[in-house]
């Protein structure tokens, strides 16, 4: 009986991976940006940018993908009995820690899941990406063994749980019959996107097998060093394995540190941007894909989590923080990466981050 419910557990993993990562070439064979199937972090910002909370005319559009995998994931949920509105957990601290998550993804030009796929089409610059990546999870686990939590949830009214996925659904009405009413880029990323039905199909599979599943880019490798549970990690790998074999049969891969699309050189901010974001995403209990997935799930708190994301989305680009690509401009290569304002956000997240992680230690609040 163990052994069935092992090799259950592992096969829906792998399953649930094999599918985001065939939705990732997909979608950017039907048109999204290249290495850029799935991006959480990148599809909020393109989302906030649609909705006028930032001005960046390249990243502008209302990506069906995001409201697809919130309401794949309760579709799936409701499906499976496994709907629970449920919220008061820290949620100030949770909109705060989605926040600077985002501004680390975007100083890395992607979240943990874009960081897979674009190692899945051979860009090394991602390499700095996943070191700092796993050096966060490092951080964020060590404070979980001295007891961090930001406190338990507790049940709420239905209609509570469903508040994100019916914001979902109305951008997507937005989208389908008031379009006048958003902004749409018209060069640059935001422009490049798939028929917008391809987009949704894509969202709602990737939804409903990471909610069977439980897929978590962070929380694999948490698992991993807390628990020496692999399970979660399987679906990390089998993301990476069906891109990168995906893109070898298409002729898309490019083992490559140059060129490599919406992507930059500046290593050093890459390893602290995904840093951040690895630690921030420990502290909330998951990825920003995972965050989706609660949300659609019924959970108030993860609803604040992805608010506080756009909300990231939309100061990194009124401010300035986010990353910028590399290019190349009359035959000479441009290195791109983040500015002063950029690397003074990061430095903040961290600090942030540690005030949080003390003041949510046993005992702080009684002190």
């Amino acid at each position: 009986m163990k052994e069935n419910t092992f090799a259950r557990r592992y096969g829906l993993m792998i399953l649930a991976g094999v599918v985001v990562g065939a939705a990732a070439l997909i979608l950017t064979a039907a048109g999204n940006p290249k290495n850029m199937g799935f991006c959480i972090a990148c599809f909020e910002r393109d989302i906030a940018g649609a909705l006028g909370l930032h001005g960046a005319g390249k990243v502008q559009y209302l990506r069906p993908e995001i409201p697809g995998i919130v309401l794949g994931a309760m579709l799936s949920a409701l499906s499976f009995r496994e709907f629970k509105a449920r919220a008061g957990s820290c949620p100030a601290s949770r909109f705060v820690l989605g926040l600077f998550v985002m501004i680390g993804a975007l100083a890395f030009l992607g979240c943990p899941l874009r960081m897979v796929i674009r190692l899945g089409g051979g860009d090394l610059t991602a390499v700095a990406g996943l070191l700092g990546f796993l050096a966060g999870i490092l951080v964020g686990v060590a404070f979980l063994k001295k007891g961090f939590s930001l406190g338990r949830a507790y049940p709420v009214k239905r209609g509570e749980g469903l508040i994100l996925p019916a914001v979902m659904a109305g951008l997507l009405a937005l989208l389908l019959l008031a379009p006048g009413l958003l902004k749409f880029s018209e060069e640059g990323p935001g422009s490049m996107r798939a028929f917008w039905l391809i987009s949704l199909a894509a969202g709602l599979a990737v939804g409903f097998f990471a909610q069977r599943s439980r897929l978590c880019m962070a929380g694999g490798l948490r698992d991993v060093f807390l628990l020496r549970d692999f399970t979660l990690l399987a679906g990390f790998l089998a993301i990476w394995t069906t891109v990168t074999v995906g893109n070898l049969i298409l002729g898309n891969y490019n083992l490559s540190m140059l060129s490599q699309p919406v992507a930059h050189s500046q290593h050093l901010w890459s390893f602290l941007g995904m840093a951040l974001a690895g630690w921030g995403s420990i502290l909330l209990g998951g990825c920003p894909l995972r965050q989706l997935i609660l949300a659609g799930e019924g959970s108030g708190d993860a609803a604040v989590t992805v608010l506080g994301m756009v909300a990231g989305a939309a100061a990194a680009h009124n401010f300035g923080l986010a990353g910028n690509p590399d290019s190349a401009a009359d035959g000479v290569y441009q290195v791109g990466g983040i500015g002063t304002a950029g690397m003074i956000a990061v430095v903040i997240g961290f600090a942030v981050l540690l005030a949080v992680s003390l003041l949510h230690l046993p005992g702080k609040e009684e002190a």
